[in-house]
């Protein structure tokens, strides 16, 4: 059997599978990704005077899926470099080449016949023990390997992938009655561990475990709509992020799949079960219509809404005409609102007597009940099903969490008061004091199976702090950020902070760490589990004391960032900062001093404080410049100025990466920094680095002077941004920040060359810092970030 995948083939090059092989090119796989040849010649290809038996010809149809990976957004690839691990191909000629890979995916249309004469084709090319899988989103898995060799048998199975694969977490994996399993075993530590996947094993049902719940909450809110009077925005309104779900709720998630791709997916279920259920996967005229008129979402820029202008209409679904998007408003939504958490949320929400929570309650006890009748019948157990609805849809609770959400036997009540039949084994479980579908016992997560209760399976990779406290406690605390032991003489410094925004609390926890880590720990990890890392210094903080003209204060604030960013760095014990999503301002000015950065493979790392008409205030242009310096080859001659530009470029420019590769790209990090495949294995990853530090005998980096460009590199600096203010591209206050900028970065009125400490550096910069925040225009450009979320130009 095959021990590791070095190398896989795609068969199919639609955007399912040009996305797969992006996502094996992204953890550094090599990939061959084929697709049919083409049976006429284009209009190009003919004026070239090409043949159909032209290679350029005949790989044609996979070569534009693989190219049009660069087009895509979301991008597919963490940086376009990845592009060349991708080698396009077509299914006539290069199926002998097959014999090289270690995994084939199968992602050709979704029709059986097809799919089976593929099969036959692989079975006949692929060496024994290769891995064959097929990323069918509900044909029977069994029934595609029906006639192949007993070897292909062993070795195959599904595997589902959310699209976009780069981004939706989830990996349903289907065994097949012949499927070897340490096969199965594999794929599903495979798909953790280097595909970075939330993996769950489904049984061979129509649609598998996401898609058959998640195509049913869409249809019976769709059936809402159209036999209750709400309207299209009225649903989304209170079916995204207010009840724990996606910014698309449910209507704009349609559009985003696309009409013909739900409608195919229901359909599959429809044609699979009889009854009730199949007049629930039944689509309604509606979407026939829609269909029809080729209204299919974003696909064709119409579908439940339609961009017309500036504005966003909704469709009615009475009038099929467009109209301005409503937003449902009632007592319970308004309440919702001041709750915090999703639990009180809901609970608020659903148990509500008014047009939202009939809604609510409506989709709700349907939805649930009908994952519970299908339970053992698509997965093994409740935290299977849990984790695809999170994974797969984005919901932050899966079906059972919303269930203990709204209370369990209070619900039951009610909907069996409202004739609905809930499933035997619940009902059981009730009666036997069982009052919940999880339970925690001293910091262990337990599920209900069966008639007891059981350990969630937990991968040792997979560390949660906020379970890690409730066992251990914290070694110390204030309202910003907490020190935990996370073993192995390890500690953990985690921001929870109001959006991990950085004020004196956390400052001063961080100095704090160090000293105790210094004393009692092998080093430190700095991370934590909220939405972002850190999205910087606190703002409105700032602002306040600014508008008061309290400089001296805000002084002060700076020294101590100073501070505790140069105790970062020279601390006696490793210090690794693993970054998640965006790291941005202050929060990329924490992970940079660090001795590593292990990031989330989606790290959105940037010094944007320009956007808010300053500069970095923690040392973050300094560290940028010396970790650029750092990454020089030793013993070359390089251009000084070259790196000042670049630095200069990346934060007047509020650059941001769009992942961790390309945080490389910019710099953020370097060859020593570490990007994890699993952005749940993060903190685990750090944890592993500092023990290595620590057991090859850490040494802080050694105090050295810092060389830099000087007067006549300023002045090459602001040569581009006096140009663009010239040419009315920038403002006169972008050009005085831009000015403030480079001359912190060149080291202010000095020769060429000359070495300053970086002390001196940190001055220049607080000075620059300050007089910035003084200046009015600054001031309204936080007031706008502050209450638009988004950056102002004057």
């Amino acid at each position: 059997m095959v021990k590791q995948i070095k190398k896989a083939a795609v068969l199919g090059s639609g955007v399912m599978g040009s996305g797969i092989a992006a996502h094996l090119a992204n953890v550094g796989i090599p990939t061959l990704l084929l697709d049919i040849v083409p049976n006429e010649l284009t209009k190009e290809e003919a004026a070239k005077g090409l043949t159909l038996n032209d290679k350029v010809v005949r790989n044609r149809i996979a070569e534009a899926g693989k190219q049009k990976l660069l087009k895509q957004k979301p991008a597919p690839l963490t940086t376009k470099d990845n592009l060349s691990l991708i080698e396009a191909g077509n299914l006539e000629d290069d199926l002998e080449r097959l014999s090289e890979v270690d995994w084939i995916i199968e992602v050709v249309v979704e029709r059986l016949d097809i799919k089976k004469s593929v099969f036959e084709k692989v079975d006949q090319y692929r060496k024994p023990g290769t891995i064959v899988s097929s990323n069918t989103s509900g044909i029977s898995v069994n029934v595609m390997a029906e006639g192949r060799s007993e070897d292909f048998r062993k070795h195959f199975l599904g595997t589902h992938f959310f699209n976009p694969p780069r981004y939706l977490k989830l990996l349903e994996v289907i065994p097949t009655k012949d499927t070897d399993p340490e096969v199965v075993h594999f794929m599903e530590k495979f798909g953790e561990d280097v595909l970075g996947k939330g993996v769950v094993i489904a049984k061979d049902t129509p649609n598998f475990i996401a898609n058959r719940i998640g195509t049913y909450g869409l249809l019976i809110t769709l059936q809402e709509v159209l036999n209750n009077g709400y309207s299209i925005g009225e649903v989304d309104s209170i079916t995204g992020p207010m009840i724990g779900r996606p910014k698309s709720a449910t209507f704009r998630t349609l559009d985003v799949v696309g009409l013909d791709t739900f409608v195919h997916v229901a359909n599959n279920v429809k044609d699979q079960v009889e009854g009730e259920e199949k007049e629930v996967f039944t689509v309604p005229p509606l979407l026939e219509k829609m269909l029809e008129r080729k209204w299919l979402g974003a696909k064709t820029g119409q579908g439940f809404f339609l961009k017309k202008g500036k504005e966003i209409h909704e469709l009615n679904p009475n009038t099929l005409e467009y109209e301005p998007v409503k937003k449902l408003r009632t007592p319970s939504t308004e309440l919702a609102k001041q709750q915090k958490g999703s639990k009180a949320k809901l609970q608020a929400l659903v148990y509500a007597d008014d047009r939202a929570g009939k809604l609510l309650w409506s989709v709700f006890s349907k939805t649930l009940v009908y994952s519970a009748e299908l339970l053992y019948e698509i997965a093994d157990d409740i935290v299977a099903v849990d984790n695809a609805m999170k994974w797969g849809f984005g919901w932050e609770q899966g079906p059972f969490e919303s269930w203990d959400a709204i209370g369990l036997e209070k619900s039951v009540q009610r909907m069996e008061s409202e004739g609905l039949t809930v499933p035997s084994w619940i009902k059981e479980m009730i009666a036997n004091g069982a009052t919940s579908f999880y339970k925690e016992d001293n910091g262990t997560i337990l599920y209900y199976d069966r008639g007891e209760y059981k350990p969630v399976k937990q991968n040792e990779k997979s560390i949660n702090l906020k379970l890690l406290k409730k066992q251990k406690g914290e070694i110390m605390k204030n309202s910003g950020a907490s020190l935990i032991d996370i073993g192995d003489g390890v500690a953990l410094l985690e921001f929870h902070s109001p959006n991990n925004a950085i004020g004196l609390d956390i400052i001063q926890m961080i100095n704090k760490s160090i000293e105790e880590v210094e004393k009692n720990y092998k080093g430190l990890v700095i991370a934590n589990q909220g939405k972002n890392f850190c999205v910087g210094a606190n703002i409105a903080m700032m602002l306040m004391e600014a508008q008061d003209d309290n400089i001296f204060e805000l002084d002060f604030v700076i020294r101590q960032f100073h501070k505790a960013m140069l105790n970062i760095k020279y601390s006696k014990k490793p210090v690794v900062a693993a970054p998640h999503q965006m790291a941005l301002g202050g929060g990329a000015e924490v992970i940079l001093p660090a001795a590593r950065i292990q990031a989330s493979p989606e790290s959105y790392i940037g010094l944007v404080e320009v956007g808010v008409g300053l500069i970095p205030g923690g040392g973050g242009t300094k560290e940028l410049y010396i970790k650029h310096l750092n990454s020089m080859p030793k013993g070359v001659k390089f251009d000084l100025q070259e790196v000042a530009n670049k630095v200069f470029e990346t934060v007047a420019t509020a650059k941001v990466s769009t992942s961790a590769e390309e945080a490389r790209e910019f710099g953020f990090l370097n060859n020593l920094d570490g990007i994890s495949k699993n952005p749940d294995h993060v903190i685990y990853d750090a944890k592993q680095v500092v023990i290595e530090l620590y057991e090859s005998g850490y040494q802080p980096p050694v105090r050295k002077k810092v060389p830099v460009v000087g007067e006549t590199g300023y002045a090459t600096l602001l040569l581009g941004a006096q140009g663009m203010h010239l040419s009315g591209y920038i403002s006169e206050h972008d050009l005085k920040i831009a000015k403030k900028l480079a001359y912190v970065l060149a080291g202010g009125k000095v020769p060429f060359g000359t070495e300053v400490d970086e002390e001196y550096i940190l001055d220049l910069e607080r000075e620059a810092f300050l007089s910035l925040i003084a200046e009015p225009k600054t001031q309204m450009r936080m007031q706008h970030m502050l209450v638009k979320g988004k950056p102002l130009r004057n």
